[in-house]
């Protein structure tokens, strides 16, 4: 979800925007309830279908604003014979969304998501009928803060069921309350400024997370990384200068046998999310050697896709990467893969003399002069 996206662009930009979330889906249907979306002048933050409907919410949206008070809206592409709906959209489904205007107390705590969200908590935001509109309650989303929290809203039994099951809800025939997640942006720490890195980033970036780019090396991160943190230090004051946490994901790749394991030695305790390096299967042997790998640890990084080139081979990383955050393991397995280079940035197809593929750091260097030993 794009929640952290959306709470801090309402924090940032105070102007008129309308909230729309989905909260019924009928048959097949392009995102699942709990989607949220926000139309505000001049653009949007996420989608709830493939184009079909964003069109006719937009054109809602000025009246909502106005009269202050929120809207439901259904759609039913259930029929093949509507040709206004039906085969024409990528929906095909029967689907309610909720429209409100972001104002008042609901501005108010949305606004105080999103600090809350950048300190790192998990919250939600509860919605109840009232006579006008809805009550809001904004709350920390723990473990048991949906079953045993006696302050959250009274629902029905099948509302109950169905808030436990899917995380969010709607009464069957008249909404009576829902709730939305509010979950950080979760961050991937790289360890190396290489070019190689460049397209890792950006991809991280537009998959929704957020990205910290550390080197040792002066200049090494110079208008790479325009959008990521930027840290300038040893691998041993990296944990403590980015307060690595267990939440994170972490990518080695700066091409140095000593650095990166240096940071390997001092990540390991933190158990993150996710640990990743790039590299061969013998670099990797030498840099693990005489430590314990972790569940965590996957190495050589990445799906095994048969990616060729920075850019290929960032999509097997962050694909990789999703695959784990989507899951919430952090021990899945890779698939078989006989070809080494496919998940590494050494993957040109180029071979060195003992049958090892080039580093993509040498090709884009100017050739294949010399061997890239760490």
């Amino acid at each position: 979800m794009n929640t952290h996206e959306i709470a801090t662009h309402i924090q940032t930009h105070q102007a008129p925007a309308v909230l729309a979330t989905l909260i019924e889906v009928e048959g097949h249907s392009y995102r699942k309830p709990g989607a949220v979306m926000l139309f505000f002048e001049g653009g949007t933050i996420g989608s709830l279908s493939p184009g079909c409907l964003e069109s006719d919410l937009e054109l809602r949206t000025s009246e909502i604003w106005e009269r202050g008070l929120p809207e439901i809206v259904e759609y039913n592409m259930l029929s093949s014979d509507d040709l206004s709906w039906g085969e024409t959209v990528g929906c095909g489904g029967k689907i309610k969304v909720v429209l409100e205007p972001v104002q008042g107390v609901f501005y108010e705590l949305l606004v105080q998501a999103s600090v809350r969200l950048a300190a790192g908590e998990r919250l939600v935001l509860f919605r109840e009928a009232a006579a006008r509109g809805f009550t809001y309650k904004l709350q920390l989303d723990t473990d048991t803060s949906l079953s045993q929290n006696k302050q959250q809203p009274k629902l029905s039994h099948s509302a109950k069921e169905s808030m436990a099951a899917g995380r969010f809800m709607a009464a069957s025939a008249e909404l009576t309350a829902f709730h939305t997640c509010f979950v950080p942006k979760p961050r991937l720490v790289i360890f190396g400024g290489g070019r190689d890195v460049v397209p890792i980033a950006e991809l991280a970036d537009r998959v929704g997370f957020r990205v910290a780019v550390a080197d040792w090396r002066e200049g090494s991160l110079h208008n790479k990384f325009p959008r990521a943190e930027q840290v300038i230090c040893s691998p041993t004051e990296l944990v403590q200068r980015l307060g690595v946490a267990q939440r994170d994901y972490v990518l080695i790749c700066s091409h140095q046998l000593g650095r990166d394991r240096q940071f390997l030695e001092s990540v390991i305790p933190l158990a993150p999310l996710y640990i990743g390096i790039i590299g061969s299967k013998a670099r990797i042997a030498l840099l693990l050697k005489g430590l314990e790998a972790p569940a965590s640890l996957h190495a050589p990084v990445g799906l095994p896709i048969g990616g060729e080139g920075p850019e290929e081979i960032a999509v097997s990383i962050i694909a990789e990467i999703i695959q784990i955050r989507r899951a919430g393991s952090r021990e899945l397995p890779k698939g078989v893969d006989s070809i080494e280079g496919s998940r590494n940035i050494f993957g040109s197809g180029a071979e060195q003399a003992d049958g090892r593929v080039q580093g993509f750091t040498e090709i884009v260097a100017g050739g294949l002069a010399r061997e890239r030993r760490a």
